[in-house]
């Protein structure tokens, strides 16, 4: 039997988060996803135990400016992507509204941590997206390639091609074949 499942990073952290932060007695709050406040001072051994409770599920700590401000772009971005409702501005602006900063800083920070330009990361997180979708079987590619914002079909086909090799079509056939393949070996 296959149990397929689909699961909220977002949520699973959070809820991480809170626990091993009750369990060490910090009076805190989530201001967001990635943000935690502490309402008092936290001792060195307390901050040490921390560090290693969230290092057990792949929690880490951001103590680098620049890498605080990655982690804010990325959710930024992955926010925008996940919701069509989101605000119908140029990722520029909206960065540089969200986080209070100029885009030419946001985009040099993030290219010299991450190695790659903000829209190289959001052309793989968009096919990344795709792929996801495309493996449930619920939306056609016009759809797909409207909820995620491309100009065209076409455009998205171009760029899915371009990063995995495959034409989204061709993908798709891939991904249904191997889950029935799998199906009927557990049959």
């Amino acid at each position: 039997m296959n149990l397929h499942l689909r699961y909220n990073l977002d949520k699973m952290c959070r809820a991480v988060l809170t626990e091993q932060l009750d369990k060490l007695g910090f009076r805190y709050s989530l201001t967001d996803s990635a943000c935690v406040y502490f309402y008092d001072h936290v001792p060195d051994e307390d901050y040490v135990k921390l560090h290693e409770a969230l290092q057990q599920y792949g929690i880490e700590i951001l103590d680098n400016k620049k890498a605080v401000m990655v982690q804010k772009v990325k959710a930024i971005i992955g926010g925008m992507l996940d919701n069509s409702n989101a605000p119908l501005m140029k990722v520029s602006a909206h960065l540089s509204n969200e986080l209070g900063e100029n885009y030419r800083t946001i985009a040099q920070i993030f290219s010299e941590t991450c190695h790659m330009t903000i829209e190289n990361f959001i052309i793989m997180c968009k096919i990344e997206r795709a792929k996801q979708l495309l493996i449930a079987e619920a939306l056609s590619l016009t759809e797909i390639s409207y909820k995620l914002n491309y100009s065209s079909v076409a455009h998205l086909s171009n760029q899915f091609k371009k990063i995995t090799g495959l034409t989204p079509s061709s993908f798709q056939k891939i991904a249904v074949s191997r889950r029935h393949f799998k199906t009927t070996m557990l049959n």
